[in-house]
């Protein structure tokens, strides 16, 4: 028997869950304010990070205010390399909250060594100072009233992209954000497709292959792999809703998957049992009037440093009604 590849199901699976989900997710986990930017007057910071260009159906309606730049090759620049964003995002948890932008910088520079090697220490210092300063900007910027309006979503990222594209030189939004471009951008061209009344059935499936194929093949092989990833998570949610015990979990995964993946999709499943509960925990707290150095103590004891880097975006996750997720 031939049994389907299974992996750890990766954040990418967001692009193949359902369209209103993952277009709210655009916004709360994965574009807005960003997480644990500094605190200024007036200025609120939620969660959030994403980007879009162009793979949009025709009847989109044009809002951005200024097109991104094009995706481009990797840059041969030391500094400007994959996973530079994740590393801004890791120096600035370190950092810690901050009362202003200014004493947030000065913070950097003694843990900027940490995070990036000397012979580009200086340069990522002044770009990690600019991220500060974007942050701050994101702040001021207004959610959508309506996670799942299509229009009000790409209103909310041409803002964004503005504040991008005036913070950062073409080659750093590139390395920064253009990596998640065409995927975010996909997720929003679905999210429009799917709610276009004037589209058959027919209509919509053309449109969707369409804009499936104007993504690039790594993309596009992501994408594949993301719907698998659902369909496990799918099963999964069916497994809970049945009652369904260990031992016959572990029966069907086998039939389908193999022995070996039904064993690590079990150490998943006792995973986020324990992550969930752990969420649990945090939101009770969160209700029972906790002072803010309380919370922060009870997420330092509940959550290691990577997974605070995802505890805002699961929170407004939790947030989002039932229907929509």
């Amino acid at each position: 028997m031939t049994h389907r590849p299974v992996t750890r199901i990766p954040g990418a699976a967001l692009a193949a869950c359902g369209i209103a989900a993952a277009a709210a997710l655009i916004w709360w986990t994965a574009g807005g304010p960003a997480q644990q930017a500094p605190r200024t007057p007036g200025a609120e910071t939620d969660s959030a990070m994403a980007e879009g260009t162009r793979a949009r159906s025709p009847a989109t309606p044009a809002v951005w205010d200024a097109p991104a730049p094009p995706v481009a090759a990797a840059s041969d620049d030391p500094l400007l390399g994959p996973g530079l964003r994740d590393t801004l995002e890791a120096l600035l948890h370190a950092a810690g909250e901050a009362p202003e932008p200014g004493l947030l910088k000065a913070r950097l520079e003694g843990l900027i060594g940490q995070f990036f090697p000397p012979h580009v220490a200086t340069r990522a210092l002044a770009l990690a100072h600019r991220y500060v300063d974007y942050r701050v900007a994101l702040g001021r910027l207004q959610a959508p009233a309506d996670l799942r309006d299509p229009q009000a979503l790409r209103q909310a990222l041409a803002a964004r992209q503005k504040v991008r594209m005036a913070a950062f030189e073409p080659d750093e939004y590139q390395a920064l954000f253009a990596a998640d471009a065409q995927m975010d951008e996909y997720l929003l061209s679905r999210l429009e497709i799917e709610r276009d009344p004037s589209l058959t059935a027919d209509q919509k499936s053309a449109a969707l292959q369409q804009a499936e194929s104007a993504l690039g093949p790594a993309l596009q092989a992501q994408r594949s792999e993301a719907v698998a990833h659902v369909g496990l998570a799918r099963q999964t949610a069916d497994f809970d809703a049945q009652g369904m015990d260990a031992t016959a979990r572990f029966s069907a995964r086998s039939a389908e998957y193999g022995a070996e993946a039904a064993q690590r999709l079990a150490q998943m499943d006792t995973q986020d049992r324990q992550w969930q509960g752990r969420l649990d925990q945090y939101q009770a707290a969160m209700g029972s009037g906790y002072s803010s150095a309380r919370l922060a103590q009870l997420r330092s004891e509940l959550f290691t440093p990577q997974e605070q880097l995802r505890l805002e975006g699961a929170m407004a996750l939790r947030a989002l009604p039932a229907q929509v997720r």
